[in-house]
Protein backbone atom coordinates (compact mmCIF):
# COMPACT_ATOMS: atom_id res chain seq x y z
CA UNK A 1 0.00 0.00 0.00
CA UNK A 2 2.49 2.62 0.73
CA UNK A 3 4.22 1.57 -2.80
CA UNK A 4 0.80 2.39 -4.37
CA UNK A 5 0.55 5.56 -2.80
CA UNK A 6 4.16 6.45 -4.19
CA UNK A 7 3.00 5.49 -7.42
CA UNK A 8 0.03 7.80 -6.72
CA UNK A 9 2.07 10.47 -6.55
CA UNK A 10 4.79 10.08 -9.22
CA UNK A 11 1.28 9.38 -11.66
CA UNK A 12 -0.16 12.74 -10.55
CA UNK A 13 3.66 14.56 -11.25
CA UNK A 14 3.59 12.47 -14.63
CA UNK A 15 0.02 13.38 -15.62
CA UNK A 16 -0.10 16.75 -14.19
CA UNK A 17 1.75 20.30 -13.43
CA UNK A 18 1.15 19.73 -10.00
CA UNK A 19 4.15 20.04 -7.72
CA UNK A 20 5.22 16.41 -6.11
CA UNK A 21 7.40 16.33 -3.14
CA UNK A 22 10.98 14.57 -4.68
CA UNK A 23 10.90 12.21 -1.81
CA UNK A 24 8.38 10.35 -3.65
CA UNK A 25 11.11 9.53 -6.16
CA UNK A 26 14.05 8.80 -4.06
CA UNK A 27 15.23 5.03 -5.55
CA UNK A 28 12.66 5.45 -8.77
CA UNK A 29 14.15 4.34 -11.99
CA UNK A 30 11.61 6.65 -14.18
CA UNK A 31 10.21 3.54 -15.42
CA UNK A 32 5.97 4.44 -15.74
CA UNK A 33 4.71 0.48 -16.32
CA UNK A 34 3.91 -0.09 -12.79
CA UNK A 35 3.34 3.77 -11.75
CA UNK A 36 0.34 3.18 -14.14
CA UNK A 37 -1.77 0.89 -12.22
CA UNK A 38 -2.19 4.62 -9.94
CA UNK A 39 -3.22 6.41 -12.82
CA UNK A 40 -7.00 6.31 -12.44
CA UNK A 41 -6.71 7.85 -8.75
CA UNK A 42 -3.92 10.61 -10.12
CA UNK A 43 -6.97 11.34 -12.42
CA UNK A 44 -8.96 11.68 -10.10
CA UNK A 45 -6.85 14.05 -8.01
CA UNK A 46 -5.74 16.16 -11.41
CA UNK A 47 -9.50 16.90 -12.05
CA UNK A 48 -10.71 17.86 -8.55
CA UNK A 49 -9.23 21.59 -8.99
CA UNK A 50 -11.43 21.66 -12.03
CA UNK A 51 -14.36 19.80 -10.60
CA UNK A 52 -14.29 21.86 -7.36
CA UNK A 53 -14.67 25.17 -9.70
CA UNK A 54 -17.23 23.88 -11.99
CA UNK A 55 -18.98 22.89 -8.62
CA UNK A 56 -19.12 26.42 -7.25
CA UNK A 57 -19.41 28.42 -10.60
CA UNK A 58 -22.39 26.35 -10.70
CA UNK A 59 -23.37 26.80 -6.93
CA UNK A 60 -23.11 30.60 -7.62
CA UNK A 61 -25.34 29.78 -10.26
CA UNK A 62 -22.86 31.18 -13.52
CA UNK A 63 -24.37 30.37 -16.88
CA UNK A 64 -23.66 26.25 -17.35
CA UNK A 65 -21.54 26.72 -20.35
CA UNK A 66 -19.16 29.39 -18.99
CA UNK A 67 -18.97 27.17 -16.05
CA UNK A 68 -17.61 24.11 -17.96
CA UNK A 69 -15.32 26.33 -20.29
CA UNK A 70 -13.86 27.71 -17.19
CA UNK A 71 -13.49 24.01 -15.52
CA UNK A 72 -12.00 23.25 -18.44
CA UNK A 73 -9.52 25.71 -18.70
CA UNK A 74 -9.01 24.96 -15.03
CA UNK A 75 -8.38 21.63 -16.13
CA UNK A 76 -5.88 22.18 -19.27
CA UNK A 77 -3.41 24.13 -17.19
CA UNK A 78 -3.49 21.91 -14.00
CA UNK A 79 -2.75 19.02 -17.08
CA UNK A 80 -0.34 21.58 -18.59
CA UNK A 81 -2.54 20.41 -21.74
CA UNK A 82 -0.55 17.29 -22.14
CA UNK A 83 -3.79 14.87 -23.33
CA UNK A 84 -4.37 17.93 -25.93
CA UNK A 85 -1.04 17.36 -27.41
CA UNK A 86 -1.09 13.62 -27.67
CA UNK A 87 -4.88 14.42 -29.22
CA UNK A 88 -3.58 17.36 -31.71
CA UNK A 89 -0.56 15.58 -32.96
CA UNK A 90 -2.77 11.91 -33.63
CA UNK A 91 -5.17 13.65 -35.28
CA UNK A 92 -2.60 15.22 -37.56
CA UNK A 93 -0.80 12.46 -38.65
CA UNK A 94 -3.71 9.87 -38.88
CA UNK A 95 -5.18 12.66 -41.47
CA UNK A 96 -2.35 13.69 -43.32
CA UNK A 97 -0.16 10.80 -43.32
CA UNK A 98 -0.64 7.74 -46.12
CA UNK A 99 1.37 5.45 -44.88
CA UNK A 100 2.83 4.39 -41.07
CA UNK A 101 6.43 6.45 -41.87
CA UNK A 102 4.55 9.61 -43.25
CA UNK A 103 2.20 9.07 -40.20
CA UNK A 104 5.33 9.16 -37.81
CA UNK A 105 7.00 11.63 -39.04
CA UNK A 106 3.64 13.71 -39.02
CA UNK A 107 3.24 13.59 -35.30
CA UNK A 108 7.12 14.26 -34.44
CA UNK A 109 6.21 17.62 -36.38
CA UNK A 110 5.54 19.87 -33.38
CA UNK A 111 3.97 22.35 -35.79
CA UNK A 112 -0.08 21.64 -35.36
CA UNK A 113 -1.61 21.52 -38.65
CA UNK A 114 -5.25 21.70 -39.90
CA UNK A 115 -6.42 18.39 -38.37
CA UNK A 116 -4.81 19.09 -35.02
CA UNK A 117 -6.33 22.51 -34.88
CA UNK A 118 -9.82 20.38 -35.92
CA UNK A 119 -9.59 17.70 -33.30
CA UNK A 120 -8.36 20.25 -30.28
CA UNK A 121 -11.75 22.59 -31.20
CA UNK A 122 -14.40 19.41 -31.47
CA UNK A 123 -12.64 18.33 -27.87
CA UNK A 124 -13.15 20.97 -25.94
CA UNK A 125 -16.56 22.36 -27.92
CA UNK A 126 -18.02 18.91 -27.01
CA UNK A 127 -16.95 18.35 -23.81
CA UNK A 128 -17.94 22.07 -22.89
CA UNK A 129 -21.10 20.97 -24.39
CA UNK A 130 -21.59 18.13 -22.81
CA UNK A 131 -20.80 19.71 -19.06
CA UNK A 132 -23.22 22.02 -19.43
CA UNK A 133 -25.74 19.81 -20.68
CA UNK A 134 -25.03 17.59 -17.20
CA UNK A 135 -25.32 20.95 -15.33
CA UNK A 136 -28.58 21.57 -16.70
CA UNK A 137 -30.04 18.47 -15.26
CA UNK A 138 -28.11 17.47 -12.19
CA UNK A 139 -27.21 19.89 -8.79
CA UNK A 140 -23.24 21.40 -8.97
CA UNK A 141 -22.21 18.45 -6.84
CA UNK A 142 -23.25 16.00 -9.30
CA UNK A 143 -22.06 17.98 -11.99
CA UNK A 144 -18.78 18.26 -10.42
CA UNK A 145 -18.63 14.18 -9.91
CA UNK A 146 -19.33 14.11 -13.19
CA UNK A 147 -16.01 15.49 -14.39
CA UNK A 148 -13.86 13.89 -11.49
CA UNK A 149 -15.68 10.14 -12.77
CA UNK A 150 -14.90 11.03 -16.44
CA UNK A 151 -11.16 11.90 -15.64
CA UNK A 152 -11.28 8.57 -14.00
CA UNK A 153 -12.50 6.58 -16.61
CA UNK A 154 -10.16 8.25 -19.38
CA UNK A 155 -6.88 7.54 -17.12
CA UNK A 156 -7.79 3.85 -17.12
CA UNK A 157 -8.53 3.83 -21.07
CA UNK A 158 -4.70 5.16 -21.21
CA UNK A 159 -3.55 2.11 -19.01
CA UNK A 160 -5.70 -0.12 -21.12
CA UNK A 161 -4.34 1.49 -24.78
CA UNK A 162 -0.88 1.19 -23.78
CA UNK A 163 -0.75 -2.17 -22.39
CA UNK A 164 -2.51 -4.33 -25.38
CA UNK A 165 -0.40 -2.30 -28.03
CA UNK A 166 3.64 -2.95 -29.10
CA UNK A 167 4.98 0.52 -28.87
CA UNK A 168 5.18 2.10 -32.35
CA UNK A 169 8.62 3.30 -32.10
CA UNK A 170 11.04 0.86 -30.20
CA UNK A 171 12.98 4.91 -29.48
CA UNK A 172 10.14 6.33 -28.28
CA UNK A 173 9.13 8.44 -24.97
CA UNK A 174 6.48 5.83 -24.26
CA UNK A 175 8.62 3.11 -25.04
CA UNK A 176 11.45 4.02 -22.86
CA UNK A 177 8.88 4.31 -20.13
CA UNK A 178 7.71 0.86 -20.11
CA UNK A 179 4.90 -0.41 -20.50
CA UNK A 180 2.42 -2.04 -18.39
CA UNK A 181 2.28 -5.50 -17.58
CA UNK A 182 -0.76 -7.53 -17.20
CA UNK A 183 -0.95 -6.81 -13.31
CA UNK A 184 -0.84 -3.06 -14.04
CA UNK A 185 -3.59 -3.01 -16.17
CA UNK A 186 -5.62 -5.12 -14.06
CA UNK A 187 -5.41 -3.04 -10.87
CA UNK A 188 -6.08 0.10 -13.19
CA UNK A 189 -8.86 -1.35 -14.34
CA UNK A 190 -10.18 -2.77 -11.69
CA UNK A 191 -10.30 1.12 -9.79
CA UNK A 192 -11.82 2.40 -13.00
CA UNK A 193 -14.92 0.23 -12.38
CA UNK A 194 -14.86 0.75 -8.90
CA UNK A 195 -14.23 4.54 -8.92
CA UNK A 196 -16.83 4.66 -11.80
CA UNK A 197 -19.64 2.88 -9.84
CA UNK A 198 -18.98 4.90 -6.94
CA UNK A 199 -19.23 8.26 -8.18
CA UNK A 200 -21.73 7.70 -11.06
CA UNK A 201 -24.27 5.31 -9.38
CA UNK A 202 -25.15 7.33 -6.51
CA UNK A 203 -25.06 10.78 -8.36
CA UNK A 204 -26.80 9.94 -11.40
CA UNK A 205 -28.30 6.20 -11.49
CA UNK A 206 -26.99 2.70 -12.99
CA UNK A 207 -29.07 4.05 -16.25
CA UNK A 208 -25.94 6.26 -16.69
CA UNK A 209 -23.35 4.32 -15.54
CA UNK A 210 -23.95 1.33 -17.85
CA UNK A 211 -23.50 3.46 -20.84
CA UNK A 212 -20.83 4.52 -19.98
CA UNK A 213 -19.04 2.09 -18.84
CA UNK A 214 -19.68 0.48 -22.27
CA UNK A 215 -19.18 3.47 -24.88
CA UNK A 216 -15.98 4.20 -23.08
CA UNK A 217 -15.05 0.23 -23.30
CA UNK A 218 -16.16 0.12 -26.70
CA UNK A 219 -14.61 3.46 -27.88
CA UNK A 220 -11.25 2.42 -26.58
CA UNK A 221 -11.31 -1.39 -28.71
CA UNK A 222 -11.66 0.54 -31.77
CA UNK A 223 -9.12 3.11 -31.28
CA UNK A 224 -6.29 0.23 -30.13
CA UNK A 225 -7.74 -1.21 -33.21
CA UNK A 226 -7.42 1.16 -35.75
CA UNK A 227 -3.85 2.19 -33.92
CA UNK A 228 -2.81 -1.46 -34.40
CA UNK A 229 -4.32 -1.03 -38.26
CA UNK A 230 -2.46 2.13 -38.98
CA UNK A 231 0.82 2.13 -36.66
CA UNK A 232 0.90 -0.62 -35.46
CA UNK A 233 1.19 -0.05 -32.03
CA UNK A 234 1.15 2.76 -29.91
CA UNK A 235 2.85 6.26 -29.06
CA UNK A 236 3.04 8.79 -26.39
CA UNK A 237 0.82 10.63 -28.67
CA UNK A 238 -1.92 8.21 -28.97
CA UNK A 239 -1.94 7.61 -25.10
CA UNK A 240 -2.84 11.23 -24.64
CA UNK A 241 -5.49 10.89 -27.78
CA UNK A 242 -7.01 7.93 -25.99
CA UNK A 243 -7.63 9.76 -23.09
CA UNK A 244 -9.04 12.92 -24.66
CA UNK A 245 -11.59 10.52 -26.97
CA UNK A 246 -12.71 8.50 -23.87
CA UNK A 247 -13.34 12.06 -21.65
CA UNK A 248 -15.24 13.15 -24.57
CA UNK A 249 -17.17 9.74 -24.98
CA UNK A 250 -18.02 9.55 -21.12
CA UNK A 251 -18.91 12.92 -20.91
CA UNK A 252 -21.59 13.08 -24.01
CA UNK A 253 -23.18 9.71 -22.97
CA UNK A 254 -23.47 11.09 -19.41
CA UNK A 255 -25.41 13.85 -20.83
CA UNK A 256 -27.56 12.40 -22.55
CA UNK A 257 -28.39 9.45 -19.71
CA UNK A 258 -29.15 12.34 -17.28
Amino acid sequence: MREYMRDIARAVAFLSRIPVSASFFAGYGGKLGTVSRAFPVAGLLVAFPAAIAFGMLLAFHADPLMAALLALTVLTVTTGALHEDGLSDTADGLGGGTDRERIMTIMKDSRIGAYGAAALILSFGLRAAALAAIARHVSPSHGAIALLATAVLSRGAMVWHWHVLPAAKPEGVAASAGQPDGDAMQLALITTLVLAILLIGPSMGISALVPCLLVVAVATFFLNRHMRQRLSGHTGDTIGATQQICEIASLCTLAMCV
